[in-house]
This record gives C-alpha cells, structure tokens and sequence, in this order.
C-alpha cells in the first residue's frame, strides 16, 4: 500500500500482517514493515503503539525521542524503539529507511539486551546482511509471496542476532560482556570445583561487590545462583544417562554434601533427585 501521510512522498509503501495464534505463542513476527521517503518537516509523536520499531536509515538525518533521551541519527545507522513507551521521531532534513515494527514472545528480552549494550541508536562495521533480511521481509509482502512465519521469525532472528554480535558497545559495557563471557566459561569448566564469589571476582579483577552486579546485570542471575544452575544441568543428566548413585551425583557435581544436593534439588525441581530419575 502507499502512504497517504503527510510529509511521506507518494512512492512510499508499506504492509501491514496479523500473526497467526501460533505465531503469537512461538516466533517474532512483522505487524508493518516499509519503505519510506521522509519529507522535511515531518514529525510523529506517540503515547505507545505496541510494538518495537526496527529502521534503517539510508538517507538523510532524523531526531528521536524515547525515554527521556533526544537522539540523533544517520545515513547507515539503524534504530530500535519500544513503541510500547511515548516515543517521537522527527526530522528537519527529511530521511529515507527501510523499516519494520516487529513483536513476539522473546521481543522484549532482544530489544533490552540489545539496547543495554549499544543503546537505541547504533551502527555495524557491516550493515549489508541485516538490509538483506530486512529487505527479504519487505519482499515477501511487497511480491505477494507465500507468507511463511518460521521464515520471517528466522529474519527477524538472524537480524537481532547480528546486532548483538557485531554492534560495537561502548568501552565500558564491552570490557563488561568480555568479563562475564570470561566468567561463564570458566565455571562450565570447573563447576564441580569448590568456587567461591570472591575467587571468581579475583579471576575477574573486580571487587566482590562490583562482580556479582555486573554478573548478574548481565545474565540475570548471581555468580552463585548461575553455578548452581551449572551443577543441577550436570545432576539433572547424570540422573537420567547414568546409574550412579545419587551420593555419587552429588559429589561429582560440586556438592559438599548429599543433604545440601537434595534440598536445592527439590527446591528447584519440586522433586527428589530419587523421584526426578525415576519420573519419566
């Protein structure tokens, strides 16, 4: 469909999609993707609309407004919007991008994990792979194509999954990503050790306290919490792969008792470990 808006040029056209239930229950899914040729003086201002804003900017210089913040961007920038929040995007200049509102069940989780490492607005050392699956959604729907939604989930993915790998952060978070991503591999390595927070906050060169904040800002869980989660993986699969016996479990896991192994197993299971081998 063309854009009947103001300040959008005549050529411009956009699509609009309802997911299917099932769509709603697994995948991220496009709601509108287009291709527009902003005008100067064109502005947008809402309150929300329910859904996260993906765009890249080909032309051209736009202004943005989102939780608090006044941004700007450019030519061969890409910008990520909860329009969920009041947000507004205007520009004096006009802009041309390729665009795409987008939700799903795990959105949310990309669009925090994204714009906590590289904000709202953010550039890759190279765009032309995210423009190629952008333009794959707008095609589908500008050629009349058979709509598959596993195929436009896997654009959608494969585009948030660039952004975080290849999205400069900024010194700061990086040195940040790189610590935990150090951490993480070396408890996988040694879970069935006898770790400690403050051995893990040595090995990263940080203070107890600074480490379980960063840690946990990170991956959502304390250092302690994620070893813990570590070790019940590692029972978890020996109880179902193995016949050891379960005190045996518990010391090759990292525990320094079966007492201890068996209340956190059933506090987190709701089960024996007993009952959880012997269940299914």
């Amino acid at each position: 469909m063309h854009s009947q808006e103001k300040f959008i040029t005549s050529d411009s056209k956009y699509y609009i999609y309802s997911p299917s239930k099932n769509a709603l229950e697994m995948f991220l899914y496009p709601l509108q993707c287009g291709h527009f040729t902003y005008l100067p003086g064109y502005r947008l201002s809402r309150e929300s609309f329910d859904s996260f804003l993906l765009m890249y900017v080909g032309k051209g210089t736009l202004c943005l407004e989102t939780d608090g913040q006044i941004l700007n961007a450019g030519k061969g920038q890409l910008v990520l919007l909860d329009c969920y929040r009041r947000h507004a995007y205007y520009s004096a200049t006009g802009w041309d991008c390729l665009w795409c509102h987008f939700d799903g069940i795990t959105a949310r989780h990309w669009y925090s994990n994204i714009v906590s490492r590289v904000g709202n607005v953010f550039t890759v050392p190279d765009p032309q792979p995210i423009i190629s699956k952008l333009t794959s959604i707008y095609d589908i729907f500008d050629s009349g194509s058979l709509v598959r939604e596993p195929l436009l989930s896997k654009y959608l993915t494969d585009i948030l999954t660039a952004i975080l790998l290849y999205a400069p952060s900024d010194e700061k978070t990086g040195a940040h990503i790189g610590i935990v991503e150090k951490i993480t591999a070396y408890i996988s390595e040694h879970s069935t050790e006898n770790l400690s927070v403050s051995q893990l906050a040595s090995l990263a060169g940080l203070s107890d306290y600074h480490f379980i904040r960063i840690f946990k800002r990170h991956t959502g869980f304390t250092p302690h919490e994620y070893l813990l989660n570590t070790r019940m993986n590692l029972a978890r699969y020996l109880l179902k792969n193995s016949e050891k016996p379960v005190k045996d479990i518990c010391f090759s896991t990292g525990f320094s008792c079966e007492s201890v192994f068996c209340s956190a197993f059933k506090r987190i299971e709701g089960m024996t470990p007993t009952q959880y081998r012997e269940h299914g």
